[in-house]
């Protein structure tokens, strides 16, 4: 598939979320999150071809990992390691990165990490390099805050920022749209393939704009028009650590509508919202509403509250299928 995604770490552990996109002529890896385990989950070609690694906050079990991560990576050059935090988050990372001794680093090292922090209004972007020793934060530009703040090869990352007693940012991949060509369509005119398909594919034609075919010029973007067929891409939302109040419902609900799958924390059975409410989670029946409202295709619950494990996961699962019937867990679970 072209969007693929699995959830890191198991019930009662540090969760992630790993997300690639294959466009068929690259492939991103992207990482949400980085608790304890999770990036020891992935081989090493993953860790050292992750391009961006996106935190939702910085709770310890969302960043304990981040040392098995940064010990892969700490001297990549290529591509650039990409980091996305919260607020202040860029303190936070720059006190991990010096939190070693580099005595050995010098000019021939050549990592570059860049951290942008998704601020309310803008997103600040500081660089920081292994020959350094991480030492300094180099300012690299700012830019105005809009929901989408990644925009690569065949797909974007939006933020959303949540509340979870401090900033917790959430995150939406959409797949680009896939362009084909109808085979069938193609074979009713007579249409030979050749290299003209390339150019069908590419940009709306020009006014007037031809194509030859079979010997024969063609209006480009009529044959676009009949031969063309659009599939709209996949989406995953990663939802994590956040009190759904009524606001947020109302946010969410049109941040996240009718996206693919949705991964989203389920700490707690309706019957605890107490205790969700007091440690700012939300509860399996609260996301469960969320995601019929939302008219999304599919909800995966994770980051269930320890106090469940093991023989009450089946309620945690039950109560959120009452709501919305196309849940459930994460493979292995």
């Amino acid at each position: 598939m072209p969007l693929s995604f699995r959830v890191l770490g198991g019930p009662g552990s540090d969760n992630a979320l790993f997300v690639t996109v294959d466009t068929g002529q690259r492939t991103t890896r992207l990482l949400f999150d980085c608790g304890d385990g999770c990036p020891h989950a992935l081989g090493v070609a993953d860790l050292l071809n992750t391009e961006h690694l996106f935190f939702s906050h910085f709770h310890i079990d969302h960043i304990a990992g981040f040392d098995h991560f940064f010990r892969i990576n700490f001297d990549r050059s290529e591509p650039v390691v990409s980091l996305w935090v919260p607020p202040n988050g860029t303190e936070v990372l720059h006190h991990r990165f010096r939190g070693y001794e580099w005595n050995l680093i010098g000019e021939r090292q050549r990592g570059t990490w860049e951290v942008h922090e998704i601020g309310a209004e803008r997103v600040r972007t500081t660089r920081y390099f292994t020959r350094e020793a991480f030492r300094t934060g180099h300012p690299a530009g700012e830019r105005p805050r809009v929901p989408v703040v990644v925009e690569g090869e065949g797909y974007t990352v939006e933020a959303v920022q949540l509340d979870h007693g401090c900033p917790s940012m959430g995150y939406v991949v959409r797949e680009a749209s896939r362009v084909n060509v109808d085979t069938a369509k193609l074979a009713e005119r007579g249409f030979a393939p050749g290299a003209w398909l390339k150019r069908l594919r590419g940009p709306a034609a020009q006014t007037g704009e031809v194509v030859a075919v079979n010997g024969t010029e063609y209006l480009l973007a009529q044959l676009q028009a009949e031969l063309l067929t659009t599939t709209p891409g996949e989406s995953v939302a990663y939802l994590t650590d956040f009190r759904l109040n009524i606001a947020t419902q109302e946010l969410l609900a049109e941040r996240i509508r009718g996206v693919t799958t949705v991964v989203c924390e389920s700490q707690n059975l309706a019957a605890d919202v107490e205790l969700a409410e007091a440690a700012m989670h939300s509860t399996a029946r609260e996301v469960a509403t969320l995601a019929a409202r939302a008219g999304v295709g599919r909800l995966i619950l994770f980051h269930v509250s320890p106090r469940y494990l093991p023989f009450r996961l089946g309620e945690v699962l039950a109560e959120a299928r009452a709501v919305f019937p196309n849940t459930t867990f994460p493979d292995g679970w």
